[in-house]
């Protein structure tokens, strides 16, 4: 990833000398001639963006289409409150204006048009692709685009409901470096698709699987079936989206109390993203995707989920479950 034969500058040098320290010159040259593709400018995403962009990532690309509604400035910090300032622009314009004060060395640009019409060369040119807030079909899509590439790009989907959140991760065939003992050992990973992720029979999940990860599923499920977009649901559906967990629980041998009334409630009838949830997620997916383009350290194998009601943060790695 990144362009191997560029130095970084002494003003890069300079301002990112803490950074180099933690993770060395060679590091932070990967990142700083990475470029990065984000879609779905909500508060988990947001966080990530400013983020990225402090961190100093070669060039952000923003896709975003949506104008300015009440529901999605509860957690993004990018727009401005001023109507005079918002009318007329788009969430990935007006997120872009800000990013670019956060560091004017990063080159945030935007990406007009709808994720799902972009085609595999369009992607080319990115070194990680992060999307959110789009459907079933579009994920599965995406991911399979970038799998298409003669190149390995980083995949990243990341979703906030409620007080929870949720990101995939395909990083492919990746090899990266770590220490142990002192010693620096070079390891290999394999990882699923989302499309292959998700096709993975409930029954021969671990045990002990996290029951946010049923209850994503589900309402994933239902938006599909109700042609919605993701996050238009509300308390008003939780009867039909209990009933489609009565039926996919019994065509995946799973008892329904792996997916409780509560939690399927919960990520049903919130309108607000919660800004201490979008910072946490947007935390881990920030230090995710360094790590895929610094190749160092151990990255997250393959899913992460986090519930505010417990404060916990959980890795699912189904990587390896057989079908």
């Amino acid at each position: 990833m990144g362009k191997e034969g560029e130095e970084l500058t002494e003003q890069e040098t300079a301002i990112y000398d803490r950074q180099i320290r933690v993770w060395g010159v060679d590091a932070q040259r990967r990142y700083s001639k990475s470029h990065i593709f984000v879609s779905g400018l909500k508060g988990t995403v947001v966080e990530f963006c400013k983020n990225i962009v402090l961190a100093g990532v070669g060039s952000l690309t923003l896709n975003d289409d949506r104008f300015v509604a009440e529901e999605l400035l509860s957690a993004n910090f990018l727009v401005p409150p001023d109507e005079n300032i918002t009318r007329g622009k788009s969430l990935a314009e007006l997120c872009c204006e800000s990013l670019k004060d956060f560091n004017p060395m990063v080159s945030v640009s935007v990406e007009k048009g709808d994720l799902a019409n972009f085609d595999v060369e369009f992607f080319q040119k990115f070194d990680a692709v992060v999307i959110s807030c789009c459907s079933l079909l579009t994920k599965k899509s995406v991911n399979a685009k970038c799998r298409k590439l003669p190149r390995r790009i980083a995949f990243y989907h990341v979703e906030c409901r409620d007080s929870c959140g949720e990101i995939f991760v395909d990083l492919q065939n990746y090899s990266y470096s770590k220490k142990k003992n002192e010693e620096t050992i070079e390891c290999q990973l394999h990882c699923p698709s989302f499309e292959e992720a998700i096709a993975v029979p409930w029954r021969s999940l671990p045990k002990r699987m996290t029951k946010l990860y049923f209850a994503m599923r589900v309402i994933e499920r239902f938006e599909v079936l109700e042609r919605c977009n993701p996050g238009d649901t509300c308390a008003d559906d939780l009867p039909n989206v209990l009933k489609l967990r009565k039926e996919l629980c019994e065509a995946q041998c799973i008892n329904e109390s792996q997916i409780p009334d509560s939690l399927l409630e919960r990520l049903l009838a919130s309108e607000h993203e919660f800004p201490p949830v979008c910072a946490i997620v947007g935390g881990v997916l920030v230090q995710e995707v360094i790590k895929a383009i610094s190749g160092k350290g151990d990255p997250l194998k393959n899913i992460f989920f986090f519930d505010a009601t417990d404060g916990k943060g959980i890795i699912e790695d189904i990587s390896n479950v057989n079908s």
